[in-house]
């Protein structure tokens, strides 16, 4: 069975296009956000995943729009491409990046939820707002539908969020694998 999905999210603010293959392909990444696409690119790679995003939203504004309904857009996918969830890991990691670490925990068990423990000490990353990381990742577990902590501390502000974003791929990629038995990873025989 395939486990693909494919959104789109059209708005007065952004028009947002992902295709997303839980089990690898092709990475294209055009935000228009040198540093997310950056990000992107690194969580595909490290989660195994087949990527594709063409966001194009209200710069002239800010980026807000842009990383918000991306990751809206990209949990959505990660919902659908895993259909009833039967046979899949579920939960899933830390992961060190020179000075920084970073600890993702997560649950596809169905509910949206995002604990953060982490503090920036620059406004910016290139083009790249940092206090959007913790929107991005609020935005995934509302269209996800997915339970996710996150903690992460270092000195280099690209390190710490490129370790965020890593973490949380290799979390992804271990909540998704199929494990033998095919079964609903559940106590309630569900996952909504």
């Amino acid at each position: 069975m395939l486990r693909e999905a494919h959104w789109e999210r059209i708005t007065k603010e952004t028009k947002i296009e992902v295709s997303l293959s839980l089990d690898g392909g092709e990475k294209k990444i055009h935000t228009r956000i040198g540093f997310f696409d950056h990000m992107l690119d690194a969580f595909a790679t490290h989660g195994g995943f087949g990527l594709s995003v063409e966001a194009e939203g209200d710069l002239q504004v800010d980026e807000h729009h842009t990383i918000e309904d991306t990751a809206i857009v990209l949990g959505q996918c990660f919902s659908e491409a895993l259909g009833g969830k039967k046979g899949i890991g579920r939960y899933g990691f830390a992961l060190p990046m020179d000075e920084a670490r970073a600890e993702v925990l997560l649950d596809l068990g169905g509910r949206s939820w995002l604990e953060w423990n982490v503090v920036f000490n620059r406004e910016y990353v290139g083009d790249f707002p940092t206090e959007m990381t913790k929107h991005f990742f609020a935005s995934f577990c509302q269209g996800a539908k997915c339970n996710l902590h996150v903690a992460a501390k270092g000195e280099n502000t690209h390190h710490v969020i490129e370790a965020i974003f890593k973490a949380f791929a290799r979390s992804l990629r271990m909540a998704v694998r199929q494990e033998a038995g095919g079964r609903i990873p559940s106590t309630k025989g569900r996952m909504d």
